[in-house]
């Protein structure tokens, strides 16, 4: 991170830009592409790439077949070289460019790095196809025939070999290694090993023509490939201009961040033109060191990474940076904006709750559950998924144990919901007021409240969630069965649940790794599949746009409110914000200056960027010092004051790679450490832009 840029810098942040050229080229015409080919490399970089990449033997163009071995061709692709090392003297990006190369006699099939007026490195292609379609072999030697680890270029030395990582000096997280298209289609390609020794964004130089379902698999072969290697993948791929003798060009080229498709082109276009998009160094350099498996397969490949070389290289990151941030930023981690993921999504996290209930049903042998419903999101979507649980195991519903337990600020809203929600279940629902027994609790304990005094502190919020708790518990103990938990992911990273014998405690909690935000939708989810019918769905949406609130404070002693008195996001912050930070903090373990960048560019503008169709609310936008507010909140409740909850949950389902919140699970933390690291690191971000 380099504070010295502006904070709407995206290299401020860790981030690189990156560019994958498609030229409209000429065949055996290398000055013609050259020229098209500097144009390019232009452009990228003024719109602040680092990295442009073109395509396999672009040079020259790949369908010159037997064009290869003349003389003039190759004099003429090494002339093409020299002018695109020229014009790179006076630009910040380094360029890969493909072309045949002669080297101890033989003729290679090379990807050659550039950057201010040198060639750095030099990187030929492993694997030649020689099977159907395709005929290299015929014309080049395979990189692995080489005997020379260096070859003489325009005056200088220069490292040749697959064997290489070229690194940015100031840009340390930026390392580069180029194979060329067939490499990426064998089990083990050469960038498996250029990622074990430091490579981070991964470069593929391609001509692969285009037959039916090729597009579909190099996707697969791309992602597949940027997941394994934890890394970014820049897959550039010949087009329109290659000879159409006998194949067909689609010009597809993509970009991939571990696993995921950052960037895509348009394919059979007519005109030359870029792919450019944002990568995440940052994280790759975080996954990186936070899965073990990686640094153990380095060791087991230490004799095949040792000699492997490093030519570094300058280049500074642009102070201005056209466009802002390069790439979508979801403004909810947790849910897919797209409707059919969204569908997937809720799909598989309702049946992980529910099948991991079936087994603790099962595996403990018990019958029955007993659950509080106050009316709103988190016990109503508990209920659904126990009730569902119950019929995948052949048992009534009425053995469903359901309790609403008004108190001095339930509302009449809520309470008319949780009856509505049993009813439409079919569960066993009964009502407890706790209003005697808090009272005598509060008369016992000496607090005002006791003797009629309108104080509403954390002794009188929290005697009612206990009461609530202590009610269940002994609910099951009498009637055989086990308490479902309702609180989620969102309230454990916030510490908003009262600890020990209130809802933080349960023998087993459906949601402890679900965050609000998708909570929401699962509910949404089981309404619009109809699985309660018409009337059921109904309810639903009622609670759906029902304030969320803890309803422990009332807004009037003498009078029960029609709405909810509280407001647990003017409190906490807004849990689709507070949702944002928790991701990136917990799943990616960003500072919180980028965490705000991020959100900065999820949520500044409500008007840009994908929203999910089923949101509930509107579509809120947020300013930089809102974001720092909310965030300020976030990290001293996560960081400071809530561990000690999270070190001793209940038993619960992981369901998704944002992580779980257990001790047992994906989060292990000191319940006593400060927040003072990360409330400094926020200090420097502005309050404006």
């Amino acid at each position: 991170m380099k504070h010295d840029l502006p904070f709407l810098n995206p290299y401020r942040h860790g981030f690189a830009r990156v560019a994958v050229a498609m030229p409209r080229n000429r065949v055996a015409d290398p000055l013609s592409n050259a020229a098209e080919t500097i144009r390019l490399y232009r452009e990228a970089e003024a719109q602040g790439a680092a990295v442009v990449a073109f395509p396999e033997l672009g040079l020259s163009a790949y369908t010159c077949d037997d064009l290869f071995h003349q003389s003039a061709l190759l004099d003429g692709c090494e002339e093409a070289l020299a002018q695109v090392v020229e014009a790179s003297r006076d630009l910040n990006a380094v360029a890969v460019v493909g072309l045949p190369l002669r080297v101890e006699h033989r003729l290679f099939n090379c990807a050659v790095v550039v950057a201010r007026g040198r060639v750095l490195a030099v990187l030929p292609k492993t694997y030649l196809p020689n099977y159907g379609e395709f005929y290299e072999a015929r014309q080049f030697n395979a990189a692995g025939s080489a005997i020379t680890d260096h070859v003489q270029l325009f005056g200088h030395r220069v490292p040749f070999g697959t064997d290489i990582v070229v690194r940015a000096r100031e840009l340390p997280l930026l390392a580069l290694h180029v194979e060329i298209c067939e490499d990426l289609w064998t089990p083990i390609p050469p960038s498996s090993f250029a990622a074990l020794a430091g490579a981070t964004v991964l470069v593929n130089l391609s001509a692969s023509n285009i037959i039916i379902g090729k597009s579909a698999y190099r996707h697969q072969l791309v992602g597949q490939q940027s997941a394994r290697c934890i890394a970014a993948y820049l897959y550039t791929s010949a087009g329109i201009g290659e000879s159409t003798t006998d194949l067909a060009w689609d010009g597809q080229s993509l970009i991939y961040e571990c696993g995921e498709l950052v960037a895509e082109s348009a394919r059979f276009a007519n005109q030359s033109h870029l792919l450019m998009a944002d990568v995440d160094l940052e994280r790759l350099a975080h996954e990186r060191m936070r899965l073990t498996s990686f640094g153990e397969t380095a060791r087991r490949h230490k004799a095949e990474l040792t000699g492997w070389r490093t030519v570094e290289f300058d280049l500074a990151p642009p102070a201005q940076v056209p466009g802002g941030l390069m790439r979508t930023v979801e403004r909810f981690p947790y849910v897919p904006a797209d409707a059919r993921s969204l569908d997937e999504r809720c799909y598989e996290v309702f049946n992980i709750q529910v099948q991991s209930l079936v087994q603790r049903l099962e595996a403990s042998r018990i019958g029955k559950v007993v659950i509080g419903i106050s009316g709103g999101l988190d016990s109503t979507h508990a209920l659904l998924v126990v009730a569902q649980a119950m019929d995948r195991l052949g048992r009534p519903r009425t053995d469903i144990l359901a309790y609403t337990m008004p108190g001095f600020a339930t509302s009449t809203r809520t309470l008319q919901q949780a009856h509505a929600l049993m009813r439409v279940v079919g569960c066993t629902a009964q009502e407890i007021d706790i209003r005697p027994s808090c009272r005598q609790m509060l008369a016992d304990l000496g607090h005002p409240f006791g003797r009629g005094e309108p104080v509403y502190d954390v002794t009188f919020e929290n005697v009612q969630a206990g009461e609530r708790t202590s009610h269940l518990f002994r609910l099951a103990n009498h009637h055989g069965g086990i308490v479902a938990g309702t609180g989620d992911l969102s309230e454990l990273a916030l510490g908003w649940c009262t600890y020990g014998v209130g809802d933080h405690m349960s023998h087993y909690n459906v949601n402890a790794s679900v965050p609000k935000t998708l909570i929401k939708h699962l509910v949404h989810w089981v309404a619009g599949k109809g699985l309660l019918g018409e009337e059921g769905s109904q309810v639903l949406q009622a609670i759906l746009g029902t304030e969320i609130s803890p309803e422990l404070v009332p807004a009037d002693a003498q009078k029960q409110g029609a709405e909810p008195a509280q407001s647990t996001e003017s409190v906490v912050g807004p849990y689709e914000l507070q949702d944002f930070h928790l991701y990136h903090t917990v799943r990616h373990g960003m500072r919180p200056s980028k965490v705000a960048y991020l959100a900065w560019c999820a949520w500044h503008d409500g008007e840009k960027g994908p929203w999910p169709d089923t949101l509930h609310g509107g579509r809120n936008q947020y300013t930089l010092a809102e974001i720092k507010k909310h965030l300020g909140t976030f990290l001293y409740r996560f960081f400071q004051i809530s561990q000690f909850k999270r070190s001793c949950v209940p038993n619960a389902p992981k369901v998704g790679s944002g992580g779980s919140l257990s001790p047992r699970g994906d989060w292990r933390a000191p319940s006593d450490s400060e927040s003072r690291v990360w409330l400094d690191e926020l200090k420097t971000v502005p309050d404006e832009v």
